[in-house]
């Protein structure tokens, strides 16, 4: 109990809090890491996933990058690039010391989930569905921006948010190169003996994705046609809610 009376009481101390290493310097640094991991992982998995997907083929590839990429271990994968001549364990602009390394890591990291789902939300789009809009005489292009992607990304925003809590909490590792982030604030107080500072950082770090993964959740319905459908709707949703999808395609065709 005493431990926690002293995380409670570091975590109140406004000295804490400010400074280069306060826990408000680190938390942004930590943001920023997870930020741009997370923004270069979506532009270089999410259009390979979405064009797999689309055209049908490349099943083994997605899922096989997903497989390779839950395997390694991202500390020894880390490792492994800070020993490298490059990117090795040089400052990198905001992102600090193995700043390059970290990144290639975290980007790596969060490549399989929205691999996966990118792939998985565009094969699970109905035939039926698919076979209308070419009824209707769209265009393959026409079709995946109007048709598929829409009903698609409900699962890709789930990948997307499963990768953003994913990359925040592992973020933290970036403090064993001496990198940015809250994980600093773990090590340098275990490393003090001040086990109260580390538990005040690991706290934060949960803390936060707490928070992250509400607002990701919040996102994801936001972006789910299905659940905004039913929620402007009085009427009780049953079978007949399979018939959306059609609906979907019908506007889609009269806004080309």
């Amino acid at each position: 109990m005493e431990l926690f009376a002293e995380t409670w009481q570091y975590l109140l101390d406004a000295d804490s809090w400010t400074g280069g290493g306060g826990l408000v310097a680190r938390l942004l640094e930590q943001l920023l890491l997870t930020a741009t991991a997370l923004a270069a992982a979506m532009l270089l998995g999410l259009p390979l996933a979405l064009w797999l997907g689309h055209l049908g083929r490349g099943g083994f590839l997605a899922v096989n990058i997903s497989n390779v990429g839950r395997a390694i271990p991202t500390f020894a994968l880390l490792a492994l690039l800070v020993a490298a001549d490059w990117p090795g364990s040089g400052d990198f602009g905001p992102y600090g010391r193995a700043g390059l390394a970290t990144l290639i890591a975290l980007v790596l990291f969060a490549l399989p989930p929205l691999i996966t789902n990118g792939y998985v939300a565009m094969r699970e789009v109905p035939t039926e569905v698919k076979e209308a809009a070419d009824g209707m005489g769209m265009s393959r292009r026409q079709r995946f921006r109007r048709v598929e992607l829409p009903l698609a990304l409900p699962v890709v925003a789930s990948g997307v948010r499963l990768a953003l809590v994913q990359v925040w909490a592992t973020a933290t590792i970036a403090a064993l190169v001496a990198g940015p982030g809250l994980g600093r604030i773990i090590t340098e107080g275990f490393a003090r003996n001040d086990y109260a500072q580390g538990m005040a950082g690991a706290v934060v770090v949960a803390l936060v994705a707490l928070v992250l993964e509400v607002a990701a959740a919040a996102l994801q319905r936001a972006v789910d046609p299905m659940a905004n459908a039913a929620s402007h709707s009085s009427s009780p949703r049953g079978v007949g809610e399979m018939s959306e999808p059609s609906t979907t395609v019908e506007e889609a065709s009269t806004g080309s």
